[in-house]
């Protein structure tokens, strides 16, 4: 044996066996991400090419409808809704022609294309130096996110050309070495969108000055060149429309995300307006192009390019969705010295490109102006406040880490089944968490609605079917308390009032408070706490969507009073506003009551006092209370809501383990168990075999 141990050969074998799994493991993963951004490519493909003609690719019907260019003598601005330059309008005519005879397949398949190459510059594109893992899942990740984002999927069903400009300028940036190509290509790119120009900014200010010279001359000549060719439209573009405000849409419309489109939303026009764009738009791209060239000198070139195009979108008079990519692009930069605090940013990021803002914000009228210029505000913050970490950082490559608590053994042997998920003992980055909780949410809702088909009509037949069932169910059991339980509250002014009350204000109040004392005093347990949560609301989704179910106000014949929403008949105008809120047969199970039980559970395991845990157990007694005599839930809805509860816990502890305080009390009480274990060791030895003196 130690001779095989200095030899070597058998820790050789090992090393080999662990290098050769780690990279078995490392071209699975590639290969799945690899295969995630084909599907949803396709699916992308699907969508498009699987709706109809006339409500699909409506941008490029510009061209080849009935009106579009391709058909029409006079200006381009005349006779359609077209908004490109004029040198767009002179250069894609070809291409659209291609596309008007391949019936808009090869101008998706093109675009699909064009979204790929994207992707591959990108991470090509990445600062230097990435570890090999990185590089290797770098492209099909940066494609799977071009995939998902808004700019993408609009620019898909509108069948614009916003991903050129961008190329071309990413193409210009990093993969063309001669600096009169590099300055061409950006020069066109920014003949297609004028803004683009800020650019030649960048270059001329990190050093590449032949190339941003390039740059304005290639914009100039092939301007001048549409000019010579559509001398009234360019006028028309240029001049009439200042380069091209006004053409399209209203420029107040929530598609336009740029700094215009925000004041006019805000209420402001004439010459305050103006003066105010001009003014903040000068300063917003002052500051984007001086940190972008902060980063570039960083080596940081990437993040450079993306602040600069953040800039580009603040300014431009008219910025549409499909132009929004560069928002997308700012990703890379690292935000942030703490581990935990990282993915702020980059979450932030991908939500904002990806969801509609109406899930990200509340429907209240205070937060309108944040939601309706979510991907604005966003741009302007990567432009010019975000402290991008540089690479000159020691947190850039190693942020401080995130403490955890120490394994401990558990009663099964596969427990828990997700290792990697580690008890984390720090306070979780308050931002992501509240933005994480209402994007998860609002995609609740959706789902909750979505269990009936979209509306209750459609499963109102069902729905009764499997009330009927579960009447049925509470009769044999004699459990059927709910029309007594109703009737009895009803007569009972007070006692109706303060059960109404309850239903419609707890349900949200004490979840919400139970998390933001546990965040603020046991981070430890918040996070156990939130997982406990979100495992159980998941297993009731599963359950509204298998068994739709009509709560007892609903049920017809019954003569159960809804106390909270009044007299629901599906013939009145007004059911249907109620009813556009929410799923009114998502009743099986309550998460009233399930919820309610969450908090009192916690409460009771966490509180430090018998009067504080006995409280917290009264809230899901009166929760029951309430949504029984109320009509809104039978009794077997509570029971089921028990259930999932019940499940979330279980779930919690078989995925991550035991709560983290036990894991920390745990790892103290074998930390001091080996200290004393050590220190009797030691007296031992030393009474067996004295010191000197």
């Amino acid at each position: 044996m130690a001779n095989a141990e200095h030899s070597g050969r058998p820790a050789e074998a090992l090393g080999s066996t662990a290098a050769d799994t780690a990279r078995a493991r490392l071209r699975a993963a590639r290969l799945g991400l690899w295969l995630l951004a084909a599907v949803l490519a396709v699916r992308q493909v699907a969508v498009v090419l699987g709706t109809p003609r006339g409500e699909r690719l409506t941008d490029l019907e510009t061209w080849v409808g009935p009106d579009g260019v391709l058909h029409v003598n006079g200006s381009l601005y005349d006779s359609t809704r077209f908004t490109g330059t004029p040198f767009g309008g002179l250069v894609l005519k070809p291409l659209t022609r291609a596309a008007e005879q391949a019936l808009g397949w090869g101008w998706t398949f093109g675009t699909l294309l064009l979204v790929a190459a994207l992707g591959l510059v990108v991470a090509r594109a990445l600062p230097q130096p990435v570890s090999r893992r990185t590089a290797l899942l770098a492209a099909p990740v940066t494609i799977s996110l071009l995939m998902l984002s808004l700019p993408v999927r609009n620019t898909l069903w509108l069948g614009q050309t916003s991903i050129i400009p961008v190329l071309l300028v990413l193409l210009g940036c990093f993969v063309v070495r001669d600096w009169r190509a590099a300055g061409v290509l950006i020069g066109l790119a920014a003949a297609l969108q004028p803004t683009v120009l800020l650019f030649a900014a960048l270059l001329w200010f990190t050093g590449r000055r032949r190339a941003a010279a390039v740059t304005g001359a290639s914009f100039a000549a092939v301007t001048a060149l549409a000019w010579a060719a559509m001398p009234h439209d360019s006028y028309t573009y240029w001049v009439h429309h200042m380069a091209g405000v006004g053409l399209g849409g209203d420029a107040d419309a929530l598609a336009n995300q740029s700094l215009h489109g925000a004041l006019l939303r805000l209420g402001l026009s004439g010459p305050l307006e103006i003066g105010l764009f001009l003014s903040l738009g000068a300063a917003v791209a002052a500051l984007g192009v001086r940190r972008a060239v902060r980063y570039a000198h960083d080596g940081q070139l990437l993040l450079a390019v993306a602040l600069t195009g953040c800039a580009a979108i603040v300014v431009s008079p008219t910025t549409w969705q499909h132009q929004l990519l560069w928002v997308l692009l700012a990703v890379v930069g690292r935000v942030g010295e703490r581990a935990s605090d990282r993915y702020v940013w980059p979450v932030a990021v991908i939500l904002v490109m990806t969801l509609p803002a109406k899930m990200m914000l509340p429907n209240m009228a205070a937060l309108y102006p944040l939601r309706d210029n979510a991907v604005l505000l966003a741009a302007v913050a990567a432009a010019t406040v975000l402290p991008f970490l540089p690479r000159t950082s020691p947190y850039y490559r190693a942020p401080i880490p995130t403490e955890y608590a120490r394994p401990v053994p558990t009663r099964w042997k596969r427990v828990p089944l997700l290792p990697f998920l580690k008890r984390v003992l720090t306070r979780p980055n308050l931002l992501l968490e509240l933005l994480l909780i209402r994007v998860t949410y609002a995609a609740y809702q959706q789902v909750r609605l979505a269990a009936t088909g979209g509306s209750n009509s459609a499963g109102r037949v069902r729905a009764e079917r499997h009330g009927q069932q579960v009447l049925d169910i509470e009769r044999f059991l004699h459990i059927d308390i709910e029309h007594w339980a109703n009737h009895a509250v009803v007569k009972v002014g007070w006692l109706r009032d303060f059960f109404d009350f309850y239903y419609e204000s707890f349900h949200f109040v004490v979840p919400l408070s139970v998390l933001a004392l546990l965040y603020w005093r046991r981070p430890v347990d918040y996070r156990w706490a939130r997982a406990s949560l979100g495992f159980a609301t998941l297993l009731a989704l599963v359950g509204f969507w298998l068994y739709p179910l009509a709560p007892p106000r609903l049920m017809p014949n019954l003569g159960v009073i809804d106390t909270v929403h009044g007299v629901q008949d599906f013939s009145k105008p007004e059911y249907g506003t109620l009813t556009a809120l929410t799923n009114q047969y998502a009743a099986m199970p309550s998460l009233h009551f399930g919820w309610s039980l969450w908090c009192g559970l916690v409460i009771a395991i966490v509180a430090p006092k018998w009067w504080m845990k006995a409280l917290g157990l009264l809230h899901p007694f009166f929760t029951v209370s309430a949504i029984v005599a109320t009509g809104n839930h039978w009794v077997l809805d509570a029971v089921g809501g028990a259930v999932v509860v019940g499940g979330g816990f279980g779930l919690s502890y078989l995925f991550m383990g035991p709560r983290a305080r036990l894991a920390t009390a745990a790892a103290t009480t074998a930390t001091a168990a080996g200290a004393g274990a050590a220190e009797s060791a030691g007296s031992a030895a030393t009474e067996k075999n004295p010191a000197p003196r």
